[in-house]
């Protein structure tokens, strides 16, 4: 099995960040995919390109047809089909095609910790929701990194199944607490344990050596208002961190609402945002893309969630 100790070699001093390695170091944790290795080898050398790329994905079928189908989706709108993996590699770009099937493949490894109330898929569908908004919100702001956005939004809460089902008991109680109190859960995580799931995501990510960026854009997303501070705010960690802010498709409320509103306008600055349409973009995106990973759309949409509170 992988092992985590490396990846807090410069935690080592704080008690409660060694609690987050003991933690991780006996979770159960399975290897990354062949295919998936393969592809992370290939990205250390800039030399390499679609014809090398092509081949550990044509090798992988189920991986293959994957792709196919998100390349060939409204997420994308090409006018004719891509019939190849190398067309794909050509049209979107290495990276854009390498982080698809990256979190694809940790999306199969997350395991359901069949913990009380809580629903894997709910928590997908969640973290796709995320990953688009998070995906559009650069575009908009015209970031280089956009699909890098994407991959960091839709893994940076893969490290709560882990948790839950590690410390059941913890675990209870701080999501009992988010209930009553409604306080974010990373809060409440930095107050009992000293660390948080953003951490420990990070260390998921470094653990299984995927890219450095992903691993900066996860770890910080609990800290909108630090990534905004200052004359030169991150605004593409600050897009992660935003998203975060989006609703739970099993909430009640919104609770998160007006700092969503506030930080969103605080990001975008002087360029003018049509909210209505950024959101039903998204709504459109998620609608088109959550059969892809056979997720279901949530039966509020984004842009229910906006009327509905506009009228209340």
């Amino acid at each position: 099995m992988p092992r985590i100790e490396q990846c807090f070699l410069s935690m080592n001093k704080d008690p409660k960040i060694r609690n987050l390695e003991e933690v991780l170091a006996n979770t159960q944790l399975p290897a990354l995919p062949t295919s998936a290795m393969r592809l992370l080898e290939l990205s250390q050398d800039t030399r390499n390109g679609p014809a090398e790329y092509a081949k550990p994905i044509e090798a992988d079928a189920g991986l293959m047809g994957q792709i196919l189908r998100f390349v060939n989706s409204s997420y994308f709108g090409f006018s004719r089909e891509i019939a190849s993996i190398q067309q794909a590699l050509s049209l979107l770009g290495v990276r854009t095609v390498k982080n698809f099937a990256l979190w694809s493949a940790v999306f199969a490894l997350v395991p359901n910790p069949k913990f009380g109330p809580f629903d894997l898929k709910s928590l997908w569908q969640d973290s796709l929701r995320r990953a688009v908004f998070a995906r559009s919100l650069g575009r908009v702001l015209k970031l280089p990194n956009a699909e890098d956005l994407f991959a960091a939004a839709l893994l940076q809460d893969m490290a709560i199944p882990l948790l839950l089902k590690a410390l059941p008991e913890e675990y209870e109680r701080l999501i009992e607490r988010r209930a009553s109190e409604k306080v974010r859960l990373s809060s409440l995580e930095k107050e009992v344990f000293g660390w948080d799931h953003a951490q420990a995501a990070a260390a998921l990510c470094r653990n299984w050596r995927l890219p450095e960026e992903f691993a900066v854009l996860i770890e910080r997303h609990p800290d909108v208002d630090e990534l905004l501070a200052g004359t030169n705010p991150k605004k593409d960690a600050a897009c992660v961190a935003v998203a975060s802010l989006l609703p739970s498709c099993k909430d009640q409320n919104w609770l998160e609402q007006e700092s969503f509103l506030e930080k969103l306008d605080q990001i975008t600055g002087e360029i003018e945002v049509d909210l209505d349409e950024l959101i039903e973009s998204v709504d459109s995106s998620f609608a088109e893309f959550a059969p892809i990973l056979k997720l279901s759309v949530p039966e509020r949409t984004l842009a229910d969630w906006l009327r509905e509170d506009a009228n209340t």
